[in-house]
């Protein structure tokens, strides 16, 4: 999460509260924090505890959760599922557990409705810009870079969903770094819901999920991630909703562009708000490979909430889609914050 800035932050609130939340609401519980690493990061969590909660039995079942994704979805796992499907021979059929074919499910949904903006087929593209397991000494030359587009693309694959089976068409490497974690926040989520677990915050790597209310009874707020002084703060209540950001001002320009090759180059932050984690993770993968025109027409006709920061030849330009705008509150209403 963003640092504080000296204006004054905007607020985003959900049109209404779930009165479910409430059956199991404490003024009275106590805050835990747990924590640990995963996927090449970390995860949080801060928890308005239930009566009887079980600290040490609730951080084994998230770590064991977060181990299982990894064994299935890592693509720097040689064992992985993903890894197996990767390094398996042309024509041959890799059997998917059912979170990894409701993983691809979605990939593949969202790389069909994006045209290819988002694409889990990019795996060698993404490894030749030096972002996979094997480090490269320098960027690739661009006939480099066709040869491994040529290897690339989601259109490639066959999936069979009743057989929850994917084909390896030859030399294509998955890679689903742009929706993983956001499905594993997802999955940490559902964990502790089915613990009694109702009302909590929770990261992973950036991607987040707020889940009921805090014992105060606020909402979780969170700042978006906004990596310049020029825009005012965007501060969200995360009731029953999640948030990714996917931008290069943290980790560089390591956002490959399916379908040119190339790394992103205008993309600082783009923030998707969404009932999943996984799809909001997916879509601001997508979002922030497309050009701002491009992008603004998606977010708006997928009715997505979005906040863009985008750079320009003057520096950067923010953008919020009308699905967000109608979250943020006016003046008046700040009073009631």
């Amino acid at each position: 999460m963003a640092a504080p800035f000296a204006m004054t932050p905007r607020l985003a609130v959900p049109l209404q509260l779930d009165a479910e939340c409430f059956a199991d609401w404490r003024q009275d519980a106590p805050v835990i924090e747990l924590g640990g690493e995963t996927m090449g990061t970390t995860w949080r969590l801060r928890l308005a505890a239930p009566k009887e909660f079980d600290r040490a039995a609730t951080a084994q079942a998230i770590a064991a959760r977060l181990y299982d994704i990894v064994a299935q979805m890592s693509h720097w796992r040689a064992d992985s599922v993903l890894g197996r499907f990767n390094a398996s021979a042309p024509g041959e059929w890799t059997a998917l557990p059912p979170d990894f074919a409701g993983v691809m499910t979605a990939a593949l949904a969202i790389a069909e409705v994006s045209d290819g903006a988002f694409d889990p087929a990019v795996g060698v593209l993404v490894n030749a810009w030096g972002h996979g397991p094997v480090a490269v000494q320098e960027p690739p030359t661009p006939a480099q870079v066709e040869r491994a587009r040529q290897r690339s693309g989601f259109r490639k694959l066959r999936f069979d969903l009743e057989r929850q089976c994917l084909r390896q068409p030859g030399g294509l490497h998955l890679d689903l770094s742009g929706i993983a974690k956001g499905f594993a926040v997802d999955a940490v989520a559902a964990l502790l819901r089915g613990r009694g677990c109702n009302h909590f915050l929770l990261e992973i790597g950036g991607e987040l999920v707020g889940a009921g209310l805090r014992p105060d009874g606020d909402p979780w707020w969170v700042d978006l991630e906004t990596p310049t002084t020029a825009v005012a703060p965007l501060r969200l209540a995360l009731h029953q909703l999640a948030v990714a950001t996917s931008g290069d001002y943290v980790r560089g320009r390591h956002t490959i562009d399916p379908r040119s090759g190339l790394p992103v180059a205008h993309a600082m932050a783009v923030s998707v708000v969404h009932r999943s984690a996984m799809l909001a993770d997916a879509w601001a993968t997508a979002l922030s490979v497309e050009q701002p025109g491009a992008m603004r027409g998606l977010a708006v006709r997928e009715n997505l909430a979005v906040r863009a920061l985008m750079r320009t030849g003057s520096g950067s330009r923010e953008w919020i889609s009308p699905a967000l705008q109608t979250l943020i509150v006016d003046q008046d209403e700040r009073a009631a914050f």
